[in-house]
Parts: structure tokens; C-alpha cells; sequence
């Protein structure tokens, strides 16, 4: 076994930046490899090889180290082609898996025909997992640690603790499973283990694989994993605590509490640095902050968002459009919201129900409110750095990424007290003249509207809030730290492993 700064770690995601992404998690793939990479680690990352991702701009090409392979799917034998370059700003091999249809298509996990799952999501990720683990043996590189993120990958511990336990390559090999969003479960019929080659003798009332007469999953990543993480401290606790946050799963968690753990994600600081960031009209630091007024005026124009008289606060938000970032709070509120001197942009997309509804609102608060549908990464970064405030009220917030941009550029966050929401923002008090947001605990429109409202007087205080946007530009949650726990947790599962 190798020493601790120099563990082998092979990485499972669904989605990974800058090749493929849907949301925060890919952010996360991009760059959780690379930080532990500056730690000495060797990683290799395996990604689905989605239609999406440009061959040309990464340069992707089919592997000359990997060629194609048979994988055991039901009573046939389907061929998985492997397509390789490295991870930008790396030296990590990042390996692609496609086969028959599954990935040679639009969309990730939507059809964008239809905005729903694919029907065959069940096969597509279960192919993949199967796949990935052919591919490490085909690699022959030994592999300390198999990192896997979020259900699209969770079946891999399940196989490597059936099909793959007598195989000598992964005798010594321990399993992290991270939870993203525990939301997103990948609920399927029983019939998806032996078409990937899981013996149904495994499938029996609360095993691992059973969930309710059908496989979870999930679940099978929680319960076989040698550790789990969420990627927060807050939402680790929040998931166990009931139904409302552990969607079903809470007991199950709950079993495995001293193996679960909170990381919050950090964030590139190269990327999101407002003193050099590319996307930016004009650039800016804590002391030096004109930038930022450039920066506002520049995306109230881009917007179509006329400059009103006096000191306006600009309310930014990116999201995607769902009931889970607290749209529906957003939806009761608009009108109290909109009543008050302030601008309001929005960036994303989502549930077609929340964009009808922003499009009627921008129509009606014409010089108000503005709203942009899609993903736009030149435009999110230039909201972050244009907006006075930035609102995330969300129902369940497993670790949030914009509330650490906007504390970075300046942009003062009003968020809900809920998972990394929670761990990363504390609540301003006036009395004290501390805090770097407002925070609000109620999920209700009235408590957002409450801290909405709190923000603005604040607002009018232009000592008080350069004094709270100077603190949250201080502040530093950098993926190196984040690395190290990771590492922390690799440490304790291979010393598992070898106990």
C-alpha cells in the first residue's frame, strides 16, 4: 500500500467540468481531482462519453491505451469503446465510456425533447458502472481507493463486493461513496442486477440491493461503501434526522452514522478571482472596489435593466429552476419582493412552471426584473460580480457553491439555514456589526422576505455593507483544505481495508 500523499484514486462521476455539466457536481469533479493531485496523489477519472462533449475543444480521442471490450450485459455481450485526454490545468487521465446508445445521444440525464429521466437510465448507469470497473483491469494500474458520486455510480461498490470480490485486482481496494443530493436516488425494477451480472441471491428484504421490492441506487452506495460523505457537516446531520431531508433513507444513514462525514466543497480561486476573472468588464479587490460598480452597470445593460435613481441594490440569482432552491417561495413573494426599490436578475433553467412564471414577472416588472433561461458560464460570473446581493433560499442545500462565488466577489448572499448554506454563512448582526450574509431559518416566503428586507436596510448603510462585503471577501474556502479531509477519509479506508 502505497504512503498517504501517494494513494492511487480512480474517480466515478456522471458529470464533470469542464467537459459536461448539469450542476454543482461537476464543478466538484473539475476540481476536487486536481487538489488532490497537488497533494501527490495519482488520480484517474472516469466520466459516461456523453454526444455533448466537444471532441475537438478537449482534445478527445479514442484511447491508445484501452482498446474496445466486451461488457456482460443480460445475456449478451455489448462493447463499451473508450475515448481519452486529460483533465485542463492537469496531468490526470480522464477516461470516457460509451456503448451501444446509451451516451450517443442528446442530454445527460434528461431528454431535452421531453425535460424527463431517459426511460433506460436504469441500464445507462448500470452499464457504466459495470464498464468502469472493466476498464480499471484493463488499465492494469492498481488503484488504492474507488471514489464514487451520487446514484449514477453507487452500484459500483455493489459490484465490487459481488462480481469483483474474488478478483485479485481489487483485493486491496477500498470504497468512498459521496452524496451530492440525496434526492436523486435512481429508483429501478429488480430485474437491472442480473443484466448487469449480480447474482439475484443478493436480492432479498432489506439487503443492500432491496429497497421497497425494487433496487435503490442509492442505497446500495450507502450500505456498501467502506465510508460515506456528504459534502457538508450540516447536511450529514440534516439527512438522518427524518424524512424531510433523508427522503427515505434516514435509517438506513442512520445505521451508518460513524461512517458518515461532512466535507464542504471548496472552490477555484484561479477561476473565481474577481482581481483577474476574464469574463469581467472591469476587475476588482476588497480594496479597490470600483470594479464593481463598472460591473453592475454592465450587466444591467446586458440584461435590459434600465439604471434607476439612487442607490438600487441589484438582487442576483443562479439556479436551476426547481422546486429544491425554494422557487416556490420566490413565486408567493414576487410581488412583495418587487414592491421594494431593488433589481432582480436571474440566470437558469428548469421546471417549465417556474420559467412561464419568471417570464410573466420580467413582463410585468419590465424595469425590474430581468431573467435569462439556460446555462451561461461568462454571464454567471458576471452576475456574481454585478449584484449587490445574491439570494439562495433554498428548501435543502446539500453544500451550495454560489454563496462562496458571491462572498468571493463582494456579492452578499441572503440564503435559507440549510445544509452548507448553514456551514458557510453566517447571519449578520447589527448590534455586533458581524456576519458575511443573512440568513433566515423558516421555510416560508415571509421569513425570505423578512431577510430580504433586513439586507436592504442594511443596503442603506453604505459603511455597513462595504464592511460585510470586505468580511465575505476574506473569507477562504479553498478546495486544498477540502482535499486534505478527503484524504483524511482515504487514509481510514485503507487502513480498513488492511485491519
Amino acid at each position: 500500500m502505497n504512503g498517504s500523499d501517494h494513494r492511487r484514486v480512480a474517480m466515478f462521476s456522471a458529470e464533470a467540468a469542464p467537459f459536461v455539466k448539469v450542476g454543482g457536481l461537476a464543478d466538484v469533479i473539475g476540481a476536487l481531482p486536481r487538489a488532490l493531485e497537488s497533494l501527490g496523489m495519482e488520480l484517474t477519472l472516469v466520466l459516461p462519453a456523453y454526444l455533448a462533449i466537444s471532441r475537438e475543444e478537449f482534445g478527445i480521442r479514442p484511447s491508445e491505451v484501452v482498446s474496445s471490450f466486451d461488457v456482460p450485459v443480460g445475456s449478451r455481450m455489448l462493447r463499451a469503446d473508450v475515448e481519452q485526454t486529460t483533465l485542463p490545468g492537469s496531468g490526470i487521465d480522464v477516461f470516457f465510456v460509451g456503448g451501444g446508445n446509451f451516451f450517443a445521444r442528446d442530454g445527460v440525464y434528461d431528454d431535452p425533447a421531453s425535460s424527463k429521466g431517459y426511460n433506460d437510465n436504469m441500464r445507462r448507469f448500470a452499464f457504466y458502472a459495470r464498464a468502469s470497473l472493466e476498464l480499471l483491469r484493463r488499465l492494469g494500474r492498481p488503484v488504492d481507493i474507488l471514489h464514487c458520486h451520487d446514484s449514477q455510480t453507487a452500484l459500483i461498490p455493489g459490484l465490487l463486493h459481488t462480481v469483483y470480490e474474488q478478483d485479485p485486482f481489487y483485493s486491496d481496494c477500498g470504497c468512498l461513496f459521496t452524496i451530492h443530493n440525496l434526492a436523486y436516488q435512481g429508483l429501478y425494477p429488480a430485474e437491472v442486477l442480473p443484466w448487469i451480472g449480480i447474482d439475484p441471491v443478493y436480492f432479498y428484504p432489506l439487503s443492500p440491493f432491496e429497497y421497497w421490492g425494487k433496487v435503490n441506487f442509492m442505497k446500495v452506495g450507502i450500505e456498501m461503501a467502506d465510508l460515506v460523505n456528504t459534502v457538508s457537516e450540516t447536511y450529514a446531520r440534516e439527512i438522518q434526522s427524518g424524512p424531510e431531508y433523508g427522503y427515505g433513507l434516514e435509517g438506513v444513514l442512520r445505521d451508518r452514522s460513524e461512517d458518515l462525514f461532512g466535507i464542504v466543497n471548496g472552490i477555484n480561486y484561479a477561476e473565481w478571482n474577481p482581481e483577474t476573472d476574464p469574463f469581467l468588464p472591469a476587475h476588482f479587490s476588497a480594496d479597490a472596489m470600483s470594479g464593481k460598480a463598472a460591473c453592475k452597470a454592465e450587466l444591467l445593460r446586458a440584461m435590459g435593466l434600465p439604471k434607476l435613481k439612487g442607490r438600487v441594490p441589484l438582487l442576483g440569482i443562479i439556479s436551476r429552476l426547481v422546486d429544491q432552491k425554494g422557487f416556490d417561495l420566490i413565486e408567493a413573494a414576487i410581488d412583495r419582493i418587487a414592491a421594494h426599490d431593488l433589481q432582480l436578475v436571474v440566470l437558469g433553467t428548469g421546471q417549465p412552471k417556474y420559467q412561464e412564471f419568471l417570464q410573466a414577472v420580467a413582463a410585468r416588472y419590465s424595469a425590474r426584473i430581468a431573467v435569462r433561461f439556460g446555462f451561461d458560464n461568462c454571464l454567471a460570473h458576471r452576475i456574481e460580480a454585478g449584484a449587490d446581493m445574491f439570494l439562495m433560499p433554498s428548501k435543502y442545500e446539500p453544500c451550495g457553491l454560489n454563496q462562496l462565488y458571491s462572498l468571493r466577489y463582494g456579492t452578499v448572499p441572503i440564503v435559507r439555514a440549510t445544509g452548507g448554506l448553514a456551514d458557510t454563512i453566517a447571519d449578520y448582526d447589527i448590534k455586533g456589526d458581524s456576519g458575511t450574509g443573512f440568513v433566515f431559518e423558516t421555510y416560508s416566503p415571509e421569513a425570505m422576505l423578512a431577510a430580504i428586507e433586513r439586507a436592504l436596510v442594511v443596503y442603506a448603510d453604505s459603511g455597513r455593507w462595504s464592511r460585510i462585503a470586505a468580511r465575505g471577501m476574506a473569507q477562504r474556502w479553498s478546495w486544498e483544505e477540502s482535499a486534505r479531509k478527503y484524504a483524511e477519509l482515504y487514509e481510514k479506508i485503507c487502513r480498513g481495508v488492511h485491519d
